[in-house]
């Protein structure tokens, strides 16, 4: 097997220099699909050129995430290979960035990290800018905060750091920030805090966060229309769904409570304060939503 990340890539063509390299890979935790639906977003509201592309067949296992295929009258009609790619993007201004996106890859994350460091390096790329969605203790009604990271001090002030040092499960985005910083490379990441009891549907407002820190940070100017129309109804839906029960209207409650009085002391809860677990606050809200496909008319599409 080849071990040289050149082999990895099929490079098509330039890129205007200093162009951010956003990222987002599926597979890894995603709450809500806000990155996914962040990178939909950029890649169906905006022309794109195909940059460079990444061979499938060795990154992805197809037996962990079987591609589709069509049959029709008694044959096999069509495959839908998995794609893994660079792709090119200009904002409302005509200002060019590049994003990666594609299936995480299953296999050889070392060379693929490397491999994406050489085609930055190639391209003479900006920074390498992650985002996702991670489940947090927090309720929809409350604006969703986002938790940065970033290669060197300085790089992404003023935004949420954990504080503490904890090991996670690891994933390809996260290693390629970490071998893009050894290397010197300016690389970040940005998780905004979803809703636990809504990480599992589509959840666009989440998504529409994700792009406020990444303009922000970018300079990038990406309106969002379709976005903020499936955020203001999927908000509709979840605040019908609430308010059919006032189960789950009191927990929401208790969640705010949480917030607000984390907000007032500086992230601490009040003395005494007792809160139900997110694990408790998230099976309750489950089994509402399981009571609510059982009903006969149809759930409210977030």
């Amino acid at each position: 097997m080849q071990h040289d990340p050149e082999q990895l890539f099929d490079l098509q063509q330039a890129a205007p220099e200093g162009a951010p390299l956003l990222h987002h890979l599926e597979g890894f935790i995603d709450a809500g699909g806000a990155g996914r639906l962040l990178a939909e977003h950029l890649l169906q509201d905006y022309e794109y050129e195909t940059i460079a592309t990444f061979d499938a067949d060795r990154l992805i296992d197809y037996r962990s995430r079987r591609p589709l295929m069509t049959y029709e009258n008694g044959q096999w009609t069509g495959y839908d290979a998995p794609e893994l790619g660079l792709y090119l993007i200009r904002d409302a201004n005509d200002q060019p960035f590049l994003l990666l996106n594609g299936p995480e890859p299953d296999h050889e994350w070392e060379l693929f990290a490397a491999a994406v460091a050489v085609l930055a390096g190639y391209l003479k790329a900006g920074p390498a800018v992650g985002f996702l969605g991670i489940p947090a203790g927090v309720p929809h009604t409350r604006p969703l905060g986002v938790i940065a990271h970033g290669t060197r001090d300085g790089l992404v002030a003023g935004t949420q750091r954990l504080p503490d040092r904890i090991q996670l499960p690891g994933s390809a985005a996260a290693l390629l920030e970490l071998r893009l910083g050894e290397a010197g490379k300016d690389a970040l990441g940005f998780a905004v805090q979803v809703p636990h009891y809504l990480a599992q549907t589509a959840y666009p407002a989440a998504a529409l966060t994700l792009l406020g820190s990444v303009t922000e940070f970018t300079g990038l100017d990406l309106p969002a229309v379709d976005l903020r129309v499936a955020s203001e109804r999927t908000d509709e839906a979840i605040q019908r769904q609430v308010s059919e029960s006032t189960e789950i209207a009191e927990l929401v409650r208790a969640l705010e409570q949480q917030y607000d009085a984390a907000a007032e002391q500086e992230g601490l809860l009040a003395d005494g304060e007792q809160m139900p677990t997110a694990d408790e606050l998230a099976a309750q809200f489950e089994r509402f939503l399981a009571d609510q496909q059982d009903r006969s008319d149809p759930p409210p599409e977030f």
